[in-house]
């Protein structure tokens, strides 16, 4: 089998598994995964076409999804979002005492739902009271959430990832490690900020979510549409919406939009929108 038949293996296999399309530039990702796949599997002699009939009859089918999954993020990508439930969203939590509850899909490493938490605890603080809060995070990818649940991170003191409206010192422990290059440290994830918070597995692209309809009231949805078709965007999408409250918000990536749900929402922002009523 030549390297573009085992690629067209590889794409219909990781569609098949999590609706995941990839597009058809990505042959020297491909390559590379399937030697990292072939590490993660322990089957370093391994036929690769063999390999991926494995696959395809059910075995190393997590080690699959582990190795071909993208998880690219950081904390408080695309700030202005953590910005917009500070001031917009979270003070009428603070002023009726209600819990805020959110949920934060295709969660990656922690990084997004961690910046959730931190501008929940930076609007309390603003508000003078606590607002209540829970977060529950998925992925798809176990080794990701399992990195996200022990929430150790490397750090360089002269990045700018986090905001100057907050101060990491507040919501991380210093690790010191050797080894570590230029200005980097480890740093913690400080218990209380995973207080309310939940890793769990699940793929977007099952056809039912273990969720209640209207269950959040905020939903983060950034930069993982794009891995998908227009079509299974859309339907992502509408599962999507149906968990969302009336007046809930919904944060999509830079470059998604709402589709079919564009008559259903008000944009309050960029790539904020407000959903104003349920759909048929």
């Amino acid at each position: 089998m030549d390297n573009q038949e085992l690629h067209k293996k590889v794409k219909d296999i990781l569609y098949s598994l999590t609706g995941i399309t990839l597009s058809e530039n990505k042959d020297i990702m491909i390559a590379n995964r399937l030697e990292k796949l072939k590490r993660n599997t322990d089957c370093k002699d391994c036929d690769l076409n063999e390999l991926l009939n494995e696959i395809k009859d059910g075995k190393y089918i997590t080690e699959f999804i582990n190795t071909f999954t993208t998880n690219k993020t950081h904390f408080f990508r695309e700030d202005f979002h953590f910005e917009d439930l500070r001031d917009r969203v979270l003070p009428e939590f603070a002023n009726n005492g209600q819990e805020i509850k959110m949920y934060c899909s295709a969660s990656s490493t922690g990084e997004e739902p961690y910046s959730m938490k931190m501008t929940v605890k930076e609007a309390s603080t603003q508000a003078g009271k606590q607002i209540r809060s829970s977060i529950i995070a998925t992925d798809i990818d176990t080794e990701v959430l399992q990195y996200a649940a022990n929430g150790i991170y490397r750090f360089q003191k002269s990045s700018k990832e986090f905001p100057t409206w907050l101060s990491p010192a507040k919501y991380f422990k210093k690790r010191i490690q050797k080894g570590l290059a230029g200005d980097e440290v480890l740093i913690k994830v400080k218990d209380e900020l995973k207080q309310g918070m939940t890793f769990s597995q699940m793929n977007l692209n099952d056809d039912v979510y273990p969720f209640d309809t209207q269950q959040f009231d905020v939903v983060f949805c950034r930069n993982v549409l794009i891995y998908f078709s227009m079509d299974d965007q859309n339907a992502i999408l509408k599962k999507l919406f149906r968990l969302l409250k009336i007046g809930g918000t919904l944060y999509l990536g830079h470059s998604e939009n709402p589709q079919d749900l564009i008559n259903y929402t008000q944009r309050v922002g960029q790539n904020i929108f407000v959903k104003l009523k349920d759909f048929n």
